[in-house]
């Protein structure tokens, strides 16, 4: 039977970069692209069809900053699909960054240089909002929006001797210092983005730990650096010319990341009744809550 695989935000960066090392590692697949853009979203996929020209590429509208949008995405998925093998949650946002230079050539030149390029922690910040749902932007496009898709779509993720798999696009910058419990939409903060990112490693963790037995598995992802529209949004495109070299190396394996997600999509495994809340980090593997007995 056909693998089905679903990505969210799959019209560009990496999820449309992912979408073509899918294709070439295995044409059968019966991939959807799950885009808010529906005209960027046919142009991805005439593109794919050019590369791959037997393979099969179907269209979903959604968008995961709404509720109602995801609510209507799984429908449609429901009806399209008796199971899904994959499910890719890469859609994100990081609006309105600004970057602090003081801050920048301050680390620069200090212990914490290494850590600052790797995380930009103390350097990123952003200007959140409230969605029309009355949720705060990024946590309802980064984490809510996915959560609800993946609670709709259990009956073709959790099935009898079936094993699924998420994977949720992490960064880097996720870090335990931006997120409170208290504060889950991160309202009072000015790092939404990194906030959403922790609070979608602890929902894998969690996912794995109450759906492992039924088949699902859940593992986030961190690409590295990738150079995407999100990316260029946080600083001019001269000023990557300038920090490339370093930042080279700091992320001295980052071609390998695409690589990364193919293993795991494609060629990992996971016992039945154990998870292992596992990140995969530009092909190294270091674990949140490894062999989480369920």
């Amino acid at each position: 039977m056909e693998k089905v695989v679903i990505i969210t935000g799959a019209n560009s960066g990496i999820g449309r970069a992912l979408c073509e090392r899918l294709l070439a590692e295995d044409v059968q697949l019966r991939l959807c692209l799950a885009c808010r853009n529906t005209q960027r979203a046919e142009t991805a996929r005439s593109a794919l069809l050019t590369s791959h020209p037997e393979a099969r590429v179907d269209l979903l509208q959604l968008d995961v900053g709404s509720v109602q949008s995801a609510l209507a995405a799984a429908r449609e998925l429901k009806a399209r699909y008796k199971r899904i093998d994959f499910l890719y949650l890469n859609a994100g946002i990081m609006p309105n960054p600004q970057v602090d230079i003081k801050a920048f050539f301050k680390g620069l030149f200090s212990r914490n240089a290494i850590n600052m390029f790797a995380t930009a922690q103390g350097l990123l910040t952003q200007q959140d909002c409230l969605n029309s749902d009355g949720l705060q932007e990024v946590f309802a496009t980064n984490l809510f929006g996915h959560f609800v898709l993946v609670r709709e779509l259990e009956p073709l993720l959790c099935q009898a001797g079936h094993t699924s798999r998420v994977v949720w696009t992490s960064s880097s910058n996720a870090r335990r210092t931006a997120f409170s419990i208290e504060d889950i939409q991160h309202r009072n903060g000015t790092e939404p983005y990194s906030s959403s990112k922790y609070a979608s490693d602890m929902l894998s963790v969690a996912l794995n730990r109450h759906k492992s037995s039924q088949g699902l598995f859940s593992t986030v992802v961190c690409p590295g650096l990738v150079m995407t529209n999100l990316t260029y949004g946080i600083l001019p495109s001269f000023f990557w010319t300038f920090i490339m070299p370093i930042m080279w190396l700091v992320f001295s394996v980052l071609s390998r990341s695409g690589s990364s997600l193919i293993h795991l999509l494609l060629h990992h495994t996971t016992e039945r009744g154990h998870c292992t809340g596992c990140s995969f980090k530009n092909r190294n593997l270091w674990t949140r809550g490894q062999n989480i007995t369920v």
